[in-house]
């Protein structure tokens, strides 16, 4: 019997006033047209909560963009889910954020690029730090609790203080340090982003030193770069066990950068209830368990471990989501994270590096 999914990621929209180089989103990103409606999301929703979610975690693209945010807040607390509002922060306004709350929003994540405005320009490609700061600032007076996040890389990893600096100083209580994981816009820029292993020591050294010092003040949390690791991840706690994603058009994914498998018929929402595209759906049954393993993982100990690794960087790497993650020291593939890491260890920085390429649409979204 499979395991009933906690979490709903609710892609609300790809719409964004931030074109991040490392943004999870897939290359074809979906054009506001393609959105689906409020009736739609808040039939999601409780399709959701019956299937066993606990929490909804709304993020786009920017959630803000969608004049019905806080109706589908509603919707999910009129389920008793948990609410979380994953945002940049852009277009948060002292009265957006009251209606939130009146709606029963839980809690924010506001995510950072950096400790400047430079720094965040030169990674989103936008001058907007001042309403980051502004967006914390309402964030903490409207009451809710202000959990922040940054993406670290290369061209921010230097100044990983002065980031933790920023966030303590704007009441953050909760900061989630994510390295660059490379999906879509992130293995695009690969080159760019991906630190050498003196750099990304360095940082890790800092983490475990504002962890100790910030105790009881703000949680620190380290995601970790999984190019420098001997094993990979375990992908969502295994494929489609602990949670499932719905895109801005209605597609159901069991991760948020499982879209660019274009191998998997991935379902619709709007063509089938939830219960049955987690059960059942051949997409979602795809990689479940181990018996779809090919070796070396389905001989291995750690095949209950790590569950192979990650579905989509295995395809985003060889083109075969079924190949042992190519992170894994077993992997026939392993050469390739070799590869990029040694490249990272001899790429100059700043001098040199490679040019970036922005999280923009490829037609304009209208």
């Amino acid at each position: 019997m499979n395991p009933a999914p906690y979490g709903l990621l609710a892609e609300l929209t790809h719409r964004c006033p931030l074109h991040c180089l490392y943004c999870s989103n897939p290359l074809e990103l979906r054009a506001r047209e393609q959105e689906i409606g409020t009736a739609d999301w808040s039939r999601v929703i409780r399709e959701a909560a019956d299937l066993g979610v606990v929490q909804v975690h709304f993020s786009g693209g920017e959630p803000l963009v969608r004049g019905d945010l806080a109706e589908l807040v509603a919707e999910a607390r009129g389920c008793e889910l948990y609410t979380n509002l994953i945002t940049s922060g852009l277009g948060l306004t002292a009265e957006r954020a009251e209606s939130l709350v009146a709606a029963g929003l839980n809690s924010v994540q506001l995510s950072i690029q950096g400790d400047t405005a430079e720094a965040s320009e030169l990674v989103a490609d936008t001058k907007r730090f001042d309403k980051k700061r502004e967006a914390a600032r309402i964030i903490v007076d409207s009451g809710l609790p202000l959990n922040m996040n940054v993406v670290l890389h290369r061209l921010n990893l230097d100044r990983l203080d002065a980031i933790i600096d920023v966030c303590e100083s704007w009441g953050a209580e909760r900061l989630e340090l994510a390295n660059t994981q490379y999906y879509g816009w992130g293995l695009l820029n690969r080159d760019l982003l991906l630190p050498g292993r003196e750099q990304l020591a360095a940082a890790e050294e800092v983490y475990h030193r504002r962890k100790a010092e910030l105790a009881g003040r703000m949680e620190l949390l380290w995601i970790l770069p999984d190019y420098y690791e001997q094993f990979p991840k375990p992908c969502m706690g295994g494929w489609a066990r602990t949670a499932l994603t719905v895109a801005p058009d209605g597609a159901v994914y069991p991760c948020p950068v499982a879209a660019d498998i274009d191998t998997l018929d991935f379902p619709s929402a709007l063509e089938h209830p939830l219960d049955w595209i987690w059960a059942k759906s051949p997409a979602f049954e795809a990689f479940r368990g181990t018996d779809w393993m090919p070796d070396p993982c389905r001989s291995c100990s750690r095949k209950e471990i790590d569950f192979g690794g990650c579905r989509c960087q295995a395809f985003a790497l060889t083109g075969d989501a079924a190949r042992t993650d190519p992170v894994c020291t077993y992997s026939p593939d392993h050469h390739l994270i070799e590869e990029a890491v040694s490249r990272a260890n001899t790429i100059p920085t700043p001098t040199g590096a490679p040019t970036p390429t922005y999280r923009r649409p490829k037609t304009p979204a209208r």
